[in-house]
């Protein structure tokens, strides 16, 4: 009898073993492709396609390999195949790149927000009013979870999407697979109202729109036309409703969007960027010429309506500006008129693609701003994470350091050196980064580096909120006891040239590391000129006092 239970349960763990096994995520990637296809055939009508595939990297890895459905395809072609869109499909044959995207840094906090007491900018809801950033902006955390924290945050859809449970807000793998193993959708017109959260327009924003989706997703690198122009081809476009396209989404910013399929070569697929780089003709380093013609990006069009960029050598930094960059995503400000640039204006999908001291000139030559601040009634702008455009011209920029070397560094395991994909803060892993060019550092001095750079520029941010600050309350104090609009709309050109030079940092994602030369040059800027401002108007008070008496 003993024997019999004994074998019995041998059994049942076999086959616990086999069913977990065999469900495995390392199981599912190790299984074998769908029949395989003669390349021949496809190259017959996929000309464009040939070219990238027979010479490349993946010039071996058959078409089946990432799109299904091809057997009746080939026996009638208006039987599209699915191209398969998912990470874990290259994750196939890169494990560890996809082993190392898909981890939660665990050291960065979820749902930090910027604007608090503590935090980075601690002044920013009396500065922003109205914008929907005021709602909520929190700090970055694993690129794993951007599709989920974009249709999460309070700023973008009004509250509709939600967290299924919170203890969902770790679970890297259910967010790589889709967004929707993490978030439920409480459509409002459906969903009990003692359930829906009591969001009111001064609590969420519903800012969202299709452009924000294309750097927080490449599921649409099919289905979206470029520049998000309309094209009967194209399922989605800029004024496509953003409900129906988020529900659309399931992935992050996929392998794909850096990487050609079909060549393995680096490329882009974030038409904003190849508009300004090859269609406006400013090059890949706007501020160093001879860096551009180094690096090149090639506009290659497919089906007529989408197009992809492809660099004639790796260079991450490139490859991160597809997002990491200042852009326009947003209807905006006629600064002429005054009224709104609605979506179908391609100035909605726009990367300015210029530094810190030339975006003013840039949007005013363009005709437009983001918003009208709520009190003193200027014009400004709503910056995004311009890294990119702060990197430029750095000391490690100079020096050839590019975004992987501190983000995404080669890393050995198992005796097997690869590209970490994971693209945290190089201060979480200073021995494969900072140390790699500073040996002589230890981890702690390294990190005193960094620090002494980030505490001397958020000292100045804050200096520089203050001093803003102080301008909306003395521009509050001065249309109370009726100064002219004549000396109000001339005030207002301080507030508008010293935000763009503070907001620019705060936006912008390292604290002044990326390029702590120029950080300090705008930021003093933007303390001086809210000082200056500041003075007109106080000036602008006594004389109305003056006269009063």
């Amino acid at each position: 009898m003993k024997k019999r239970f004994l074998g019995f349960m041998v059994i049942a763990m076999l086959a616990i073993f086999t069913v977990v096994y065999f469900t495995s995520a390392d199981a599912q990637k190790s299984a074998p492709p769908q029949k395989t296809v003669k390349v021949e055939t496809c190259y017959g009508c996929h000309t464009d396609i040939k070219k990238f595939h027979s010479d490349g990297k993946h010039s071996k890895i058959n078409c089946s390999n990432c799109h299904e459905g091809l057997d009746n395809h080939l026996k009638d072609v208006s039987s599209k195949p699915i191209t398969k869109l998912d990470l874990a499909n290259c994750g196939r044959c890169h494990k560890e790149q996809y082993e190392s995207y898909t981890q939660a840094n665990l050291e960065s906090k979820p749902k930090l927000e910027k604007s608090t007491a503590t935090s980075r900018s601690p002044l920013f809801d009396t500065i922003m009013r109205p914008h929907g950033f005021t709602r909520e902006h929190s700090e970055p955390r694993s690129h794993v979870f951007m599709l989920v924290d974009q249709l999460l945050v309070d700023r973008a859809y009004g509250g509709r999407f939600q967290l299924k449970s919170w203890d969902k807000i770790a679970d890297a793998k259910a967010a790589e697979k889709s967004a929707w193993e993490i978030l439920k959708d409480l459509d409002p017109s459906t969903s009990d109202q003692r359930i829906f959260p009591p969001y009111t327009p001064r609590t969420a924003f519903t800012a969202a729109n299709p452009v924000c989706l294309t750097c927080k997703t490449s599921d649409h690198v099919l289905k979206w036309g470029y520049m998000g122009d309309k094209y009967p081809q194209a399922k989605w476009d800029r004024t496509s409703k953003v409900v129906e396209m988020a529900r659309d989404s399931k992935h992050p910013f996929s392998c794909y969007g850096c990487h050609d399929p079909h060549s393995a070569r680096p490329r882009v697929i974030r038409d904003a960027l190849i508009n300004a780089v090859v269609d406006r003709g400013e090059g890949t380093y706007p501020y160093d010429k001879e860096k551009s013609k180094k690096t090149t990006i090639q506009k290659v069009m497919f089906r007529d309506y989408r197009a992809i960029g492809i660099l004639n050598r790796p260079d991450s930094n490139l490859l991160c500006a597809q997002c990491h960059v200042e852009y326009n995503c947003n209807p905006v400000i006629d600064i002429k008129t005054g009224e709104m640039i609605g979506m179908t204006d391609r100035r909605t999908n726009e990367f300015q693609w210029k530094n810190v001291f030339d975006y003013d000139a840039w949007v005013e030559k363009q005709g437009y701003r983001d918003f009208r601040n709520e009190v003193t009634g200027a014009l400004v702008s709503k910056i995004q994470h311009p890294e990119v455009e702060v990197y430029w011209g750095s000391k490690h920029e100079r020096a050839g350091v590019e975004c992987k070397d501190c983000h995404m560094p080669k890393v050995k395991k198992a005796n097997k050196t690869y590209t970490w994909h994971g693209q945290k803060s190089s201060k979480y892993m200073k021995k494969d980064t900072c140390l790699k060019c500073h040996p002589y550092w230890t981890e702690k001095e390294a990190e005193y580096q960094i620090e002494s750079i980030q505490n001397y520029i958020r000292g100045k941010m804050r200096k520089a909120e203050f001093w803003l600050s102080e301008f909306v309350k003395t521009y509050q104090t001065a249309q109370a006891i009726g100064v002219s609009e004549e000396v109000l709309k001339e005030s207002r050109k301080y507030h508008t040239m010293a935000h763009t030079k503070w907001e620019w940092w705060t936006a912008e994602n390292s604290d002044g590391f990326h390029n702590p030369e120029q950080a300090k040059a705008a930021l003093l800027q933007s303390i001086q000129t809210s000082i200056d401002g500041v003075k007109f108007l106080e000036k602008a008070i006594a004389d109305k006092a003056k006269a009063a008496k």
